[in-house]
């Protein structure tokens, strides 16, 4: 056995075959889960690469293993693909992008250089598909074929497998390259080829495991696999550090009591999402730290590598003592901000409540900035300066929230804003950071004004564009301001609303057609785009009954009566007090109106300012497949289905590998054909099957988890859905 860590170059430069072996599963890496984050990783290295040419901080993307194959002398060399078939697929149909844009600019050198890394040359290839490096299984054969073999430029709709995960993914990255080595000056292409062709080719690094013919595959396999504790970044740290207090000579038993134990308790040791990653709470703080430090782009796989090189000439000649100090004194802050952002009842500081905000929108990349607006001397901290610069960035990031902006550039964006910090002077941060958020141009960054948003606002389907976390803490924030919050003013209600456990409530509701017919010649379609509008949606302290929820306007048992038994939320009270017996599309605008003048209202932007840019709002249709689901862990290989019709409590289905549904002998592509083969009818398979028949969740509950996910990372999509097929 042979391991090395290599490069693309090294795996995909001589002659070979790697065959992915047919009991391996089909390709289902895709984009939300997978490829966006590897071209993030790409972009990231690449753009490092274009400022600094000299500096090569390799990226590491994990690990596979081949076997080889026996074979006569002379013949192409052949290995079989143990672990790692759907990075090295993804790899190639990469390469294969980056070629075809290459080719598209007229680089002639670098398209030849990476053409190497695709194709066998001719001499070698008995068969046609001896071409290729990398040969997946039988089911992906087709698809890789067709999209490898396809002449430039792409048309992908005109491909036979155009809905293939292979020809998905091929067509997503050469989209990502095109628009990247575009985006500067027209003399700057060949340096931005040259940046991102040396990323791909000698800046990407895996560990290669190659098994001679004899060695035992499948133990190899099975060790890798295996469920070990995969040590953090805070333990790679931990041991660094303590490593070197005791070459230094220093008391290590007082170092770890005073300044690395509390690292080890319940608080720091809780696992966090940041995006798709979960990390215990400690290795994102020293994450955070580190960004706060150094003004960097740092992501978690980066984080320990880079704590070694700070550690050991960024801060010198400090003493490890001294900076486990200085980590420790920034620990005391961190974990302050974070326990007042988690009250969520009665009062709560500027602090807090921007802590709260952030986290209902999964912001944990502003988490650094707090770090750096309190890493100064006391003396030097303006604490109403820091609340003014609060309310700004929160307000530059509601406003693109509510617009749906990208927040792929957050992280850089995040390190602009720390240098602005650090080298503003105290009690100038508020309008340092106010011109430096108004001076924004680009679409990954700019502060968008009162008209964009109201425009935004005014018919968006925010019940289905927002995130529920999202939507709720707004209007939260609507509602104390109603009850007197203004800005830094205290109410004299003296109350805040109770934060993150009201319920969101459509108040015409979404099965509106039996109580609500339509009236002053509304059509369907105009009141179903009415009913997930700003204006159509409020809080409750507890969920209306369906009866009370799906029944009428008005009367003893109507909705009007409903909310006013309910609670005493100012939301209602206008809608309530204000409404009167009608409450229909009209009375909708007029309050979504209303509602925008709150939201510009609390985060306002400086007098006069202009957008000076607008979001490309580019909605995606989605169609979710039980493969995505897989993908995204919500689902797994092996899990049991079962109908929620009572007529079929005996059977049950079974997810498979690939994404199929197993029924017995039967293997079916969908949800709802599994469920018509059971039925015997044309069914809407994803709210038939019942992944728990106690609680009744089923696949469409699913399916709808992973949407707001999406959603919730800044995603502006559509589901196309799938219910009625087979119908």
């Amino acid at each position: 056995m042979d391991t090395q860590v290599r490069t693309p170059q090294q795996i995909f430069m001589q002659p070979q075959r790697l065959l992915v072996p047919l009991f391996q599963r089909p390709y289902v890496w895709n984009q939300e889960n997978q490829w966006m984050p590897l071209w993030q990783d790409l972009e990231r290295v690449a753009n490092r690469v274009l400022t600094s040419p000299d500096q090569q901080q390799p990226h590491f993307l994990g690990a596979v293993v081949f076997q080889q194959i026996q074979n006569p002398t002379g013949n192409l060399q052949q290995r079989t693909v143990i672990d790692g078939q759907q990075r090295l697929t993804t790899l190639q149909i990469l390469l294969d992008a980056l070629h075809a844009e290459i080719n598209a600019v007229g680089e002639v050198d670098a398209s030849k250089r990476l053409e190497l890394l695709i194709r066998n040359p001719k001499e070698y290839c008995d068969h046609s598909e001896d071409q290729f490096k990398v040969w997946p299984t039988n089911k992906d054969r087709q698809a890789f074929n067709e999209v490898m073999a396809m002449n430039t430029p792409a048309t992908y709709q005109n491909l036979k497998n155009k809905d293939s995960k292979l020809v998905q993914a091929h067509k997503f990255f050469s989209e990502q390259f095109r628009q990247w080595l575009n985006e500067g000056l027209t003399d700057e292409i060949s340096l931005r080829v040259k940046a991102i062709e040396r990323t791909t080719r000698e800046l990407l690094q895996i560990v290669v495991i190659d098994l001679t013919a004899n060695e035992n595959a499948q133990e190899i396999f099975e060790t890798l696999n295996a469920r070990g504790s995969q040590l953090t970044a805070a333990d790679l740290i931990k041991n660094f550090v303590f490593q070197r207090i005791l070459e230094q000579g220093a008391d290590i038993e007082s170092s770890y009591s005073n300044h690395w134990k509390q690292f080890e308790t319940g608080f720091w040791e809780q696992e966090i999402s940041v995006g798709r990653v979960k990390a215990p709470r400690s290795s994102i703080f020293l994450n955070h730290w580190l960004i706060c430090q150094t003004t960097e782009e740092i992501v978690s796989r980066e984080v320990f590598s880079r704590f070694k090189s700070f550690a050991d000439y960024d801060v010198q000649p400090m003493t490890m003592t001294a900076l486990l100090e200085r980590i420790h004194a920034a620990s005391i802050k961190y974990k302050d901000f974070i326990d007042k952002g988690d009250v969520l009842e009665g009062a709560i500081d500027r602090i807090g409540l921007f802590l709260y905000r952030t986290k209902a929108m999964e912001m944990e990349v502003v988490k650094p900035v707090l770090l750096a607006l309190f890493d100064r001397d006391q003396d030097q901290i303006d604490l109403s300066d820091i609340n003014a610069s609060l309310d700004t960035i929160e307000s530059w990031l509601i406003r693109r929230m509510l617009v749906r902006g990208t927040t792929k550039a957050y992280n850089k964006i995040m390190t602009e804003i720390i240098k602005v910090i650090q080298k503003t002077p105290k009690g100038q941060l508020s309008p340092a950071l106010r011109t430096f958020l108004s001076n924004q141009t680009s679409d990954s960054s700019y502060w968008p004004d009162d008209k964009e948003v109201r425009g935004e606002l005014t018919n968006l389907m925010a019940y289905r564009k927002i995130g529920r976390g999202r939507l709720r803490m707004v209007l939260e924030a609507i509602e104390d301001y109603r009850r007197g919050w203004i800005g830094d003013q205290i109410s004299m209600s003296g109350v805040r609303v109770r934060r993150g456990t009201y319920a969101i409530e459509h108040l015409m509701p979404q099965s509106w057609d039996r109580h609500w017919p339509l009236t002053n010649g509304s059509t369907e379609q105009n009141r179903n785009d009415h009913i997930h509008k700003l204006g159509n949606l409020t809080l409750l302290s507890s969920k209306l009954n369906s009866s009370v929820s799906n029944g009428p306007w008005d009367g003893e048992e109507g909705k009007r009566a409903g909310l006013l038994q309910r609670d005493v939320l100012f939301l209602n009270r206008s809608v309530t007090d204000e409404a009167g017996l009608i409450w229909d599309e009209q009375k909708i605008d007029a309050r979504t109106e209303d509602l925008i003048n709150d939201i510009l209202a609390i985060w306002p932007v400086p007098p006069g300012h202009q957008s000076s840019a607008r979001t490309k709002k580019e909605v995606s249709k989605v169609r979710v497949t039980i493969q995505d689901l897989i993908g995204a862990d919500l689902l797994h290989a092996g899990q049991l289905l079962y109908p929620s019709d009572s007529k079929s409590t005996e059977v049950t289905a079974v997810i498979l590998q690939d994404g199929s549904i197993g029924v017995g002998d039967n293997i079916f592509d969908s949800p709802s054909g599994a469920g018509k083969f059971l039925r015997k009818r044309a069914i809407n398979g994803w709210g038939f099957w019942l992944l728990d028949p106690i609680i009744k969740k089923s696949l469409r509950d699913v399916r709808a988890q992973y949407l707001d996910q999406l959603i919730a990372e800044g995603a502006d999509i559509e589901s196309e859905d799938e219910d009625l097929e087979n119908t």
